[in-house]
């Protein structure tokens, strides 16, 4: 069978992940290649409904209730979205993925890690990306970065320093854990310099 590749951006709040992600798929589709972008929560139908009620929703959501939101919409993107882009050859760049649970609603929310994976795991079928790109950012850069462009901020947007530094720290070590899929760049470099480490990993995957 004919596969393509999975590629995630991942990282806090204000690190640039969409414009990269956009940046990549632009290259790739001009290199020839059928790219597929997506997101989470919200790369499906379903996904936007779901997206409303986890990030904007008014009412207090559990830690727990959070956790399996995203899951479901998890499920339903690479069940329907991704895998069958995938299985055709295509790529898919995605911003957010299991990751941003370990790390917002394991870490941030300070649920256990494991099991923050685990539910995640099952709602995919164990679906791993081939590439994870981590734009690191200290919590207080990308609370400035926001507060130039935004006036609303969603929930997790919302949290404070404390929840946003245990975020990263809860991405560095999964970047520490699994070297070999993670690309970590400083989300503070320019947006050119990020765009050309990322275009000569992934150029070694093609």
């Amino acid at each position: 069978m004919v596969t393509g590749l999975f590629i995630t951006f991942e990282g806090g709040d204000g690190s640039g992940k969409s414009t990269q992600a956009e940046l990549l798929s632009e290259w790739l589709a001009a290199s020839g290649h059928v790219v597929v972008r997506s997101r989470e929560p919200g790369g499906t139908d379903v996904g936007l409904e779901l997206r409303e009620i986890v990030l904007h929703s008014r009412g207090h959501i559990s830690p727990r209730a959070e956790a399996l939101i995203y899951a479901s919409d998890r499920a339903q993107n690479i069940d329907t979205k991704v895998r069958p882009a995938v299985e055709r050859g295509e790529i898919v760049v995605q911003d957010r993925y299991i990751d941003s649970s370990v790390a917002y609603q394991g870490a941030g929310r300070v649920l256990d890690a494991a099991e923050v994976r685990g539910i995640s795991v099952w709602a995919t079928e164990d679906f791993r990306p081939d590439l994870t790109i981590l734009l690191d950012l200290d919590e207080a850069i990308g609370r400035e970065r926001l507060d130039e462009v935004r006036t609303r901020f969603d929930r997790l947007e919302s949290e404070k320093s404390d929840f946003h530094a245990r975020v990263r720290a809860g991405y560095l070590a999964l970047a520490g854990a699994e070297p070999e899929r993670f690309l970590v760049l400083p989300a503070t470099d320019s947006i050119e310099s990020i765009a050309a480490a990322i275009r000569e990993r992934v150029s070694a995957l093609l």
